[in-house]
């Protein structure tokens, strides 16, 4: 209510989905016995000793959903023949590059959050599916969004690869390879995987729904207002657009086409998360960004659907709705390039072709982390150049 004393009792409000409100309250409980004043919702800017060592521990704790995910993965693919040497096996390659991922290092042990918890619920839905086991992949994914609703990205692959995979069987007698055939949809299975979203949606979302809090809860997870971009800029499409805008409305003043009074203040690079006009460009809307990342992930999407080849295609069409998103979409942060970067790792021990991408994706990527750091720490720069030598030397190993 307006008049709730807790309010504005902090600046920091939670804005993922309630799901992950169940895990820090079950993080809390953990909590109390080390320092009880770290629940203090009113007690900002507080950091005790205990407080520290807790909350390092409760990521390590939590990596342990990522190790087996890792696990998980590296039994999806294959061993490639001569090779003998554990340091040449895919496998091995595979859980270097996800167990000692530089972005997700710097994200989760120094910038400090759980995506090592979030990314494993991912990639074991991800080797779910891999291995044909369809029902618990879903499970997991609708679990990983109402954690987090940044995995709406990739939402697109898993429901036309789950539709068009799962719910119709393979029978293609008399028809081209990967035509379908309608008699073959399976209700039953559709009404399964219905249940599962409507399950978790309902156990996630239900309490508001009932006390009619759903339309805050939207504002939360949404909020618009944010801005175009995030503080320093995810290299996208709209950092090009910010950056064409700047370099055209200076070269107006300097021709004495534009008053520079009368343009708005070059707030953008501020470092500040908000809401700002374009000067000469025209400002750009979240509808107009949904409909060019929609418009950059229907060939994806159609592909999969007129070709399902299984979980790879099905992979590869997840990993081009991360990258779209993470182009094309609003207010995208730095560390929505992993969305890409960590499933991307599983095809590169398969392919010399994706080594080749991952490469450059991850080199880059990575790279555009170090403003979360904002300090001089050459830690942040040794991480970065330990794991990009182990990601040529080893994929190179691995591909001859």
């Amino acid at each position: 209510t307006p008049h709730d004393p807790h309010l504005n009792t902090s600046e920091w409000t939670l804005d993922y989905p309630p799901l992950f409100a169940w895990f820090e309250f079950g993080l809390s409980q953990a909590a109390r016995h080390f320092d009880p004043n770290m629940l203090r919702v009113e007690n900002l800017d507080y950091a005790s000793p205990a407080t520290v060592l807790f909350q390092r521990l409760s990521v390590v704790f939590t990596d342990l959903l990522f190790i087996y995910a890792v696990r998980e993965c590296c039994r999806c693919v294959g061993v490639q023949k001569g090779s003998k040497e554990v340091l040449t096996r895919p496998s091995f390659v595979l859980a270097v590059l996800l167990l000692w991922n530089f972005g997700l290092l710097v994200v989760d042990h120094i910038h400090f959050q759980y995506n090592g918890f979030l990314f494993g619920f991912l990639l074991l839905s991800v080797a779910k599916h891999l291995q044909g086991q369809h029902l618990q992949g879903a499970l997991l994914f609708a679990v990983l969004l109402h954690l987090k609703h940044i995995y709406l990205y990739v939402a697109p692959a898993y429901g036309i690869f789950l539709l068009r995979s799962y719910c119709f069987t393979r029978d293609h007698r008399g028809k081209p390879d990967g035509a379908i055939r309608w008699s073959s949809f399976s209700p039953l299975r559709l009404l399964a995987l219905g249940g599962i979203v409507t399950s978790v949606s309902a156990l996630s979302l239900g309490p508001f729904i009932v006390k009619g809090q759903l339309p805050q809860l939207v504002s939360r997870l949404f909020p618009f207002r944010r801005g175009l971009c995030h503080a320093y800029w995810a290299p996208n499409v709209w950092a090009l657009y910010n950056a064409a805008d700047k370099l055209l409305a200076a070269l107006g003043v300097r021709l004495k086409l534009l008053q520079e009074a009368e343009l708005p203040r070059a707030s953008m690079t501020g470092g500040l998360v908000q809401e700002v006009q374009h000067a000469v460009l025209p400002s750009v809307s979240p509808s107009v960004t949904l409909l060019c990342t929609l418009l950059s992930i229907l060939p994806a999407l159609a592909s999969l659907w007129r070709r399902p080849r299984g979980g790879r295609a099905f992979l590869r069409c997840l990993l081009l709705c991360a990258l779209a998103s993470f182009l094309f979409g609003w207010h995208v942060h730095e560390k929505a390039v992993l969305l890409a970067v960590l499933p991307l790792s599983v095809l590169a021990v398969e392919s010399r072709e994706d080594a080749g991408i991952f490469l450059v994706l991850a080199t880059t990527g990575h790279y555009s982390l170090f403003p979360l750091l904002f300090t001089p720490l050459p830690i942040k720069v040794c991480l970065m150049l330990m794991f990009t030598i182990f990601s040529f030397t080893g994929l190179g190993a691995l591909h001859r």
